[in-house]
Formats: structure tokens, C-alpha cells, sequence
């Protein structure tokens, strides 16, 4: 039985992740370089350690990462000026709080990133625990923010349901022992999933309580 819904945040509550691909491709255009999605894709949901490594790879001793965040980023809050959660979501989050489940955050991102964006949007109030980077050692695809969370939370990994938009964050709910809902953006709908229980185009397309009920059958 279902007793607490866990959220990812970046690409999932709000896409963050399409303008950052936006901005780090159009960064390296300054250096003549390509970054293809596929080789983006491998880092959402996790840290940058990889999306790193390409960078070195394609411009070797003259790469400077900290020049390209610093770009990257200027470029990156120029298109999110005006932050708008993913459809469904607000509905979502009233539904859970309305139905009675615990609801949590479980990102890789670093606590001050995730609470800034959940206060501007304003329900920031509805999350029982966030958990980040900033509490455990190892990000997704590893298990332990999920299983933070769970702890936190005061229930077993088979009582929550995960909602993700990434392959790392899908693996890291499946490792955690916890039942996954796919919701991928622009950025992550090509990956090759598999193992989840149920797929949206958006969480407009069912309501929460419809999505538990085909879960729990």
C-alpha cells in the first residue's frame, strides 16, 4: 500500500533540464564544439562528473570547466527569468497533501538550488523532507537519496512511489526497492527505459489517484 509519494526535481517538477542542455550546447559553440544530446543525456538526474569528461575529451588541455559553467549559466538564467512547474504538477502535489500521503523531494541537486525554485513556484510548503546532495555521499544512479528519504519519512521502500524524468533517477527508485512513475521531458523522452510501472507524457495525462490505483493492482 502506498503511503508517501517521492518527487525528483530537476527535468520532473520543473524542466531545468532543457534550458541547461540549451546552454551548455550553445556555450560550446564558442569553441567550435558539438554537444550531442545523447552525451547530455548521461548526466542528467546525476552530477556533472560525466558531461565533464566530454568537455575534456573535445577540447583536451585548453578546457577550462569554469569558464563554461560561468557561460553556461549566465546563459541558462536568461531563459528561466520565469520558472513554470511541469503540467500536472500543482495538482499532483494538492491531490497528495488532499489524499493524505507524505510527500518528499529526493534530487541530486544541492538543497539551496531545489528550495529556491520550489518557494518561487510556491509550494514549497506541500514536501514533508527534501533530501539532496547536501545529505548523503553518493547521487543517483545510486540508491541512497531514496533511501534517505524513506527513512525520513518513516516508511518502507515498498510504501513509496517515485516520480522521475531520468535514467539515473529511475534506477536509483529501482535500487531503493520503491515503484517508479516515468515522466520524461524534452531532454529524456529518447532514453531507453525500462523496468518502471508506468509511463506519462505528462502528469496532466492521469490524476494521482488513478496512477496509485493502477500501481497498487
Amino acid at each position: 500500500m502506498i503511503k508517501a509519494i517521492i518527487f525528483d526535481f530537476d527535468g520532473l517538477i520543473i524542466d531545468t533540464e532543457t534550458p541547461w542542455f540549451e546552454a551548455y550546447k550553445e556555450t560550446l559553440g564558442y569553441y567550435n564544439v558539438d554537444l550531442p544530446l545523447e552525451h547530455y543525456v548521461k548526466s542528467v538526474g546525476s552530477d556533472n562528473t560525466v558531461l565533464y569528461e566530454f568537455f575534456k575529451q573535445q577540447l583536451g588541455e585548453s578546457c577550462n570547466i569554469e569558464e563554461i559553467d560561468a557561460k553556461a549559466e549566465s546563459i541558462y538564467k536568461e531563459k528561466m527569468k520565469t520558472p513554470q512547474a511541469r503540467e500536472g504538477v500543482k495538482d499532483y502535489l494538492q491531490e497528495a497533501n488532499d489524499l493524505g500521503y507524505k510527500i518528499a523531494i529526493a534530487s541530486s541537486s544541492t538543497r539551496e538550488w531545489v528550495t529556491h525554485y520550489l518557494d518561487e513556484l510556491g509550494v514549497l510548503n506541500y514536501f514533508n523532507t527534501i533530501i539532496t546532495q547536501d545529505d548523503v555521499e553518493k547521487v543517483k544512479p545510486a540508491p541512497d537519496l531514496y533511501l534517505k528519504a524513506v527513512d525520513a519519512l518513516n516508511i518502507s521502500s515498498n510504501e513509496a512511489l517515485a516520480f522521475e524524468d531520468s535514467l539515473n533517477g529511475l534506477q536509483a527508485a529501482l535500487a531503493a526497492g520503491l515503484k517508479c512513475v516515468i515522466v520524461p521531458n524534452p531532454v529524456t523522452k529518447s532514453l531507453p527505459f525500462e523496468n518502471y510501472d508506468l509511463r506519462l507524457q505528462s502528469m496532466a495525462e492521469k490524476s494521482l489517484s488513478d496512477v496509485i490505483k493502477l500501481i497498487e493492482q
